[in-house]
């Protein structure tokens, strides 16, 4: 019986244990048992003090790793310090001391803080205005820099590879033409469906023809076309500039005394301007043909199908889209542009604003074309 007792007590001794005893004018941090990172929870008796202990006492301390000086660090770094009081640490061992003194002397990361503000729902949504505020900001300052550098290559003083605008024009215009075929007339296909559904309930199916060409000339095709060239296009120029800045390779245009911007930003931006009306025109075409070819399926003559279209569709609706789509083209290259411009220095950097700029794209594109449904209407087009 006499050594089961003594087993008992073994263990309560091995036991890691944090003991506070505070009076009024004085605060004690009894530590004893074995504090190791695999061993058995803490045990804290009395209330925990929101101050300083005054002094320790580690008699029963039987060993001790990372876990002890983690506790005592922080307890300590969850007081606010007033300037003129010291911590005291008297009474710990002195390399646990030396420890705790390194681990003080230099200031916490304030990422690495964990406080129980920060779940304030009130502190959380000043954290996304401040957020949301510094992005509108950022958007606005590279916008104006796209229009200075615009304004020098109109006064002759921007310097680009003139290799790299035609290239980046073919990027932009030809070799999207297979997608922007392909999505334009699947798109008029559904809106000749869907209308003929609807249309046949009331014996004018032939009205199919108004409903694809209004639809496909003012909003369809410019807003399928910009989002088109957001997922390609957009996308691709963030990877390359977002790749060149990995590299290291913008810095070294501005060592040889190039302008980033005039070098890369404004040849996409007018390669982009210059091409997405041309497309838009091509998608509005192609998206007729669509609903011209359900057309002939439900009984409807092509010549009739294309005269009909030519009497709904004048040229007030037909030059809408276009419009639209200058805006569009500009909004991609400055997003794409932007995130590449605003990547990190490592390879998943460039993954990243990659998928940002497709996002800032899309959202660009419907935010411009829910305001210019706006002033549209506003002006009765």
């Amino acid at each position: 019986m006499k050594q089961s007792g003594n087993a008992q007590s073994a263990v309560k001794i091995d036991l890691p244990r944090a003991i506070w005893k505070q009076s009024e004018n004085d605060l004690l941090l009894v530590i004893s048992g074995s504090w190791k990172r695999d061993g058995p929870d803490l045990i804290e008796e009395g209330a925990v003090a929101d101050r300083f202990p005054h002094r320790y006492e580690v008699d029963g301390l039987s060993g001790y790793d990372s876990t002890l000086p983690a506790y005592l660090l922080a307890h300590i770094r969850s007081i606010s310090i007033p300037p003129t009081e010291e911590i005291a640490l008297d009474g710990l061992p002195a390399d646990l001391r030396g420890l705790l003194e390194l681990a003080l002397s230099v200031p916490e990361e304030i990422g690495n803080q964990s406080t129980s503000h920060d779940s304030s729902e009130i502190r959380k949504l000043g954290k996304i205005t401040l957020e949301i505020w510094a992005q509108l900001r950022a958007v606005v300052d590279f916008t104006g820099k796209t229009v200075l550098s615009l304004w020098r290559f109109f006064t002759g003083r921007a310097r680009f590879r003139t290799v790299d605008f035609w290239l980046v024009l073919q990027q932009c215009g030809v070799q999207a033409l297979p997608i922007v075929s392909l999505i334009s007339f699947l798109i008029g296909l559904i809106l000749a469906f869907v209308g003929n559904v609807q249309l046949t309930n009331f014996g004018a199916n032939l009205f199919v023809a108004d409903l694809v060409g209004i639809a496909m000339v003012r909003e369809m095709g410019a807003v399928m076309t910009a989002i088109i060239m957001s997922g390609r296009t957009g996308a691709a120029f963030a990877a390359l500039i977002g790749s060149m800045k990995a590299n290291e390779e913008i810095d070294a245009l501005r060592t040889f005394g190039f302008d980033p911007f005039d070098f890369l930003v404004l040849p996409r931006v007018l390669a982009l301007v210059l091409m997405m009306p041309l497309l838009t025109i091509y998608a509005n075409v192609v998206g007729i043909l669509g609903g011209m070819l359900v057309g002939s399926f439900v009984g409807i003559p092509p010549v009739l199908y294309w005269t009909e279209t030519l009497t709904a569709v004048d040229l007030t609706n037909s030059s809408l889209g276009v419009i639209k789509s200058v805006f569009f083209g500009a909004a991609i290259a400055i997003s794409g542009c932007m995130q590449g411009m605003r990547a990190g220095n490592s390879s998943a950097a460039v993954g990243e604003s990659t998928t940002r700029a497709v996002v800032a794209s899309i959202t660009a594109v419907i935010v411009l074309d829910s305001a210019f449904a706006v002033i549209f209407t506003l002006l009765d087009i």
